[in-house]
């Protein structure tokens, strides 16, 4: 395809990850072309802009990126500051979007509706690899546009479609009737949405650190306001999953997350309930009354505003005319499913990764970034990092460099806990493991009927608000202000 390679590469998504990949293409001397749906880059980031991350800027700034920045003369933040989202895009994403390398060929507001290959459906085999892909997008006025590209490079994530409350991966009765109730991911409690939540009871579920970010927003929003009332559901039992790794977590701050949350439990601050399975919302006059089994027991609560902290999955209906490999239970490739599958997961971390485990039968296709985990919720930024570098050296012919490892991942100094029927509990007398090599809660004894103590993060990504105005199920809001 020597036609071909004159041609851009398009990167789907102006996030974090996104816009590594175009550093990285323009380091590499590949042009980018770069679709942003939201109005600015790193508008997912925005609708979470009060969130601050769990890790430091060490591991936020992809290294080809802070390349290009500094060759404008930008300084990179102190190091170890942990940045909320919206130092995230002001200090670096948008310095980036601006940086004369990457800014006349990044679009915004613009949607991808479908990619595939230029004249060949899916089903067409016969000069499949030699033909350059399409890719349709929609600009801000609604007009249709066509551009077509020698590779694309999937970094759109998982932001638009938030996992429903049910435990089967749907929607519970009632929840679409209840939206203008319901948020999905980390509002801005003490924020934005003060007056929605001031005052109010308040359930919120999920067992990842989305969760606890919302839990301990409202355990502050509590100072100032202490009939606020807070209700913490976890659809699996015990609250192993949500201490993270105490002080033995490399990222300090996600540690803090997991020993705050245990906190305000035993303070009596929140009242957590788990197993805790939703089977329906019910509208009433100013309230709403949730139906679900707490462990086999029916129960009734009575709250004013859900907030749903259960994670996201991908969107694939753009990518319907390209051959895609996909796990059927995780939805990521075959070759990196097996190594985030929640399901098989013990400890340690994901190793890191590249294209060797993101190819796709699709030719010089890629999904990278959260997107390329599916459904899996162990995601973090510098891993997105690497799998683009990966990614860029492989599209450039660099084939030794795109299979070359140039991550070390921060450990997070927790375990999968001990079998449910197990009552065996993994702290030592000083809340610290006795067993070598064993990561203990490092918060104090564990709570009665704990089954265990450590229990690998299993939702290692800042997420945000991702709804709701009334309407649809998982329409997103506009973005928090930044």
């Amino acid at each position: 395809m020597t036609q071909g390679k004159s041609l851009p590469v398009a990167v789907i998504g102006a996030g974090p990850v996104g816009l590594a990949a175009a550093a990285r293409l323009v380091e590499r001397g590949m042009t980018p072309m770069v679709f942003e749906l939201g109005p600015i880059a790193g508008a997912t980031v925005s609708r979470w802009s009060h969130v601050r991350v769990f890790s430091p800027w060490r591991y936020n700034i992809d290294a080809s990126a802070r390349a290009l920045l500094e060759s404008r003369g930008w300084e990179a933040p102190d190091a170890d500051h942990l940045p909320t989202g919206g130092e995230l895009i002001r200090d670096y994403l948008a310095p980036l979007a601006a940086h004369p390398g990457i800014a006349p060929h990044l679009k915004l507001g613009a949607e991808v509706v479908s990619v595939s290959r230029k004249d060949r459906s899916k089903l067409v085999s016969e000069g499949r690899e030699e033909s350059p892909f399409v890719v349709v997008w929609r600009d801000g006025n609604g007009i249709r546009h066509r551009e077509l590209v020698r590779a694309v490079i999937d970094a759109s994530g998982t932001w638009v479609k938030p996992n429903p409350i049910g435990v089967d991966g749907l929607a519970v009765d009632g929840e679409s009737e209840t939206i203008c109730n319901i948020a999905y991911g980390i509002p801005d409690v003490k924020g934005a949405a003060r007056q929605r939540y001031e005052g109010r009871h308040t359930l919120v579920v999920g067992a990842g650190h989305s969760a606890i970010n919302a839990v301990l927003d409202l355990v502050d929003l509590q100072e100032d306001a202490p009939q606020t009332r807070i209700t913490w559901a976890t659809r699996a039992g015990g609250i192993s999953r949500l201490l993270g790794g105490g002080l033995n977590d490399d990222l300090p701050g996600r540690g803090r997350l997991g020993l705050r949350s245990v906190e305000a439990i035993r303070a009596g601050r929140v009242d957590l309930k788990s197993p805790f399975s939703i089977r329906r919302i019910r509208n009433l006059e100013e309230t709403m009354l949730v139906e679900a089994l707490h462990g086999e027991q029916p129960v009734e609560i009575g709250v004013d505003r859900i907030i749903v902290a259960t994670g996201f999955r991908p969107d694939l209906s753009i990518l319907s005319e390209l051959r895609l490999s996909l796990d059927p239970a995780v939805e990521a490739t075959p070759a990196l499913a097996p190594l985030i599958d929640p399901n098989l997961h013990s400890c340690g971390t994901v190793r890191p990764h590249g294209v060797t485990e993101l190819t796709h039968p699709e030719k010089d296709f890629y999904i990278v970034g959260s997107k390329s985990y599916g459904r899996a919720p162990t995601f973090l930024m510098t891993t997105g990092y690497e799998q683009v570098r990966s990614v860029v050296a492989e599209l450039a012919g660099d084939h030794l460099a795109a299979r070359e490892v140039h991550l070390v991942l921060p450990e997070t100094g927790v375990c999968k806990s001990e079998p449910a029927e197990s009552s065996v509990s993994c702290c030592g007398a000083g809340g610290v493991s006795e067993s070598a090599g064993e990561a203990g809660c490092c918060g104090g004894a564990p709570l009665k009927n704990d089954d265990a103590c450590c229990l690998k993060d299993e939702q290692a990504k800042g997420e945000g608000q991702a709804g709701c105005g009334c309407g649809t199920a998982g329409q997103l809001a506009e973005p928090v202000p930044v």
